[in-house]
């Protein structure tokens, strides 16, 4: 099938094999109906895609063609990849279910880098029993044995509150409201190295995994990813290595986040998809959740001031996705979709 990468670099690009995970539902059962459209290289640079609630505001990014597809029934279910937000940002500004797993969970074979130490495959769907079903056939466990019991829940407004919208932050309180959440989780001050690290790691690979097409292609790459090869060649190895260094301690830190709860409820988006196609949206909520490597999930439990979705955001402990998955369907449940 064409796998153009978002890039006329590779337009009419034909792949000889299928990735990893497309081999593995394909040998399920799966019928593959085609392919979607990304953002160039999975990064910033916005491509034709549409939001189908509203045609004049973006579908979120990089995955905006899974996460339309999915949100206007064409498909049931689509693969996403998350490096920053690309997979939960769409999936929030089209309002549907988006799961970004356990970082290196589902085996990345086949798929183009973006920043190799953040990339995850990830899925849209309509319920979480679908996200669910492909997981596992992903993974090789079994189906998750859902139940309705509510596990312990903690809110964590993050340290990004001040930058969201009055939608996002009613959606995150109500919900909290109306599951009886009592606890709050906060951040240690030693998170906030991780938005210098994102200014490091994401540059630094990006460059190498593009070192094919800057060799040979460099004209017809946008000026935004040029800009960020750019920087990333720039960018010492000692300064690179001291910014995993310092992911690797926040991660040591996460058990002490949650304390006794099982899930946090964090926001997922800014508010509502913004206007315009030639951005794909802010990822401040979603990407330092990447970088930490948790699972993450979003679903459809709210609308803005414009009727448009509104996602809320739970996240689990490394390695707990089936949990996380359970709760989010009881979340949905009692929530109900919005």
């Amino acid at each position: 099938m064409p796998t153009d990468m978002g890039s006329p670099i590779y337009r009419n690009n034909r792949t000889t094999t299928d990735a990893t995970c497309v081999a593995l539902v394909r040998a399920a059962g799966a019928v593959i109906l085609g392919k979607t459209i990304t953002c160039e290289f999975a990064g910033l640079t916005a491509n034709v895609t549409q939001n189908p609630h509203d045609p004049t505001r973006t579908p979120g990014g990089s995955s905006s063609g899974s996460a339309a597809a999915v949100a206007d029934h064409m498909v049931h279910v689509a693969f996403g990849t998350q490096t920053g937000g690309s997979v939960l940002r769409p999936a929030s500004f089209c309002g549907v279910v988006g799961y970004k797993p356990t970082y290196n969970l589902i085996n990345r074979g086949g798929m183009k880098f973006a920043a190799e130490s953040r990339d995850t495959i990830g899925l849209f769907a309509r319920t979480v029993e679908d996200v669910d079903l492909v997981a596992s056939v992903l993974t090789g466990r079994e189906p998750a044995k859902f139940h309705d019991t509510l596990p312990k829940i903690a809110l964590c407004r993050t340290h990004l509150w001040s930058n969201a919208d009055a939608e996002t932050k009613n959606a995150i309180e109500s919900t909290a409201r109306r599951l009886d959440v009592a606890r709050e989780a906060t951040l240690p001050a030693a998170f906030e190295a991780l938005v210098e690290a994102r200014t490091v790691i994401n540059p630094f690979e990006r460059a190498r995994a593009m070192a094919h097409e800057w060799n040979t292609n460099r004209d017809l790459i946008s000026p935004g990813l040029t800009a960020q090869i750019e920087k990333g060649l720039s960018i010492p190895h000692a300064r690179y290595t001291a910014s995993l260094q310092r992911m690797k301690e926040c991660r040591d830190l996460i058990p002490g986040i949650f304390g006794d709860a099982d899930i946090l409820l964090a926001p997922c988006v800014t508010g509502e998809a913004p206007k315009g196609l030639d951005r794909t949206g802010e990822p401040m909520f979603q990407e330092f959740w990447t970088a930490l490597h948790v699972p993450a999930i979003t679903i459809p439990t709210h609308r803005g001031p414009n009727g448009l979705p509104v996602g809320i955001q739970l996240i689990a402990r490394h390695y707990e996705d089936e949990a996380l998955l359970t709760a989010a369907r009881i979340v949905l449940e009692r929530l109900g979709r919005a």
